[in-house]
């Protein structure tokens, strides 16, 4: 049993449920300081923290930023497309109800299942396929979106956020099978995502805002957990199966959602708890049986 338990804790399905738990965590830190910061300087100071942090970690340690030319595309690949999903998933918070945004942006394993066909050639297991939609219906049924009349257009960008996120994963498995390292993984998408936030928020007509001394614990915190979250998430798809990792992706809506009966007093209907069971169990069953995921 322990060695069962040892095995666990080196494969990809354990750090995909850390990744998920630390950005639940993190939720919580961007829902406080969105109180007092915009959605630009959110995401510029969510990947500026994580960049500096990657800095101390990694660098002082002598470790070299220098890669080949088709792993630098990759890279670059991974990180464009993990900064303009996380631009379009935002913007979706912003103008769209919290659970329809968060629904759209978890399609990602969808489209990811699709882009493992596509970028490989190989038909996907149906038992594989199922635990996906099946983690899907579960977010359905925890989150129960709704789409407000006029707006889809605003949901067509949330699911592209979620289509850009597939993109982004399949990139983190690919360099994953190139051997590089997930400090080396999250910090090109850091540098990326810093530059690319700062345009975006100096563009913006609204003045820049100092958050005080809660706020600046706030991003210091959701810094730390995305950090902590990217590297986990980076680890997961490099060790384990691409499909069964992404199933898994959906216990952070199931974090979120508990933080949010803890914190803020959220009541939920038993459907959603239906729902939580049904995500929790499609991840399981995904980790747990090779045979649902020959191919990826």
């Amino acid at each position: 049993m322990r060695d069962v338990i040892k095995s666990w804790r080196h494969s990809g399905p354990f750090w995909m449920v850390v990744a998920g738990l630390a950005f639940g965590v993190m939720g919580v830190f961007v829902k406080r300081a969105s109180t007092q910061l915009s959605t630009a300087e959110l995401v510029f100071y969510r990947c500026l923290a994580g960049l500096a942090g990657i800095m101390l970690i990694a660098l002082p340690r002598g470790q070299s930023l220098r890669v080949s030319p088709a792993v630098l595309r990759l890279h670059l690949s991974r990180s464009i497309s993990g900064f303009l999903a996380l631009m379009l998933y935002f913007y979706a918070i912003a103008h769209l109800p919290l659970p329809t945004a968060v629904t759209l942006n978890y399609t990602s394993p969808l489209f990811l299942a699709l882009v493992v066909f596509a970028w490989r050639r190989q038909p996907m297991h149906w038992r594989q396929v199922v635990l996906i939609l099946g983690g899907f219906a579960g977010v359905l049924l925890l989150l129960r979106p709704s789409l407000p009349a006029g707006q889809w257009l605003t949901g067509l960008i949330g699911l592209g956020s979620g289509f850009l996120a597939s993109i982004a994963y399949m990139n983190v498995h690919e360099l994953g099978r190139y051997g590089e390292p997930e400090w080396r993984t999250v910090f090109y998408f850091s540098l990326v995502s810093t530059l690319g936030a700062a345009c975006w928020m100096l563009l913006q007509s609204a003045p820049l805002v100092m958050p005080d001394a809660g706020g600046w614990l706030s991003v210091l915190g959701m810094g730390v957990c995305a950090t902590i979250a990217q590297l986990s998430m980076t680890r997961a798809y490099r060790k384990g199966r691409t499909l069964a990792v992404a199933s898994l992706a959906y216990l952070t809506v199931v974090f979120s959602t508990l933080f949010g009966v803890l914190i803020w007093g959220d009541a939920l209907p038993v459907l959603s708890y239906l729902g939580m069971i049904l995500i929790v169990a499609c991840g399981i069953f995904s980790s747990y049986r090779p045979s649902c995921a020959r191919n990826d």
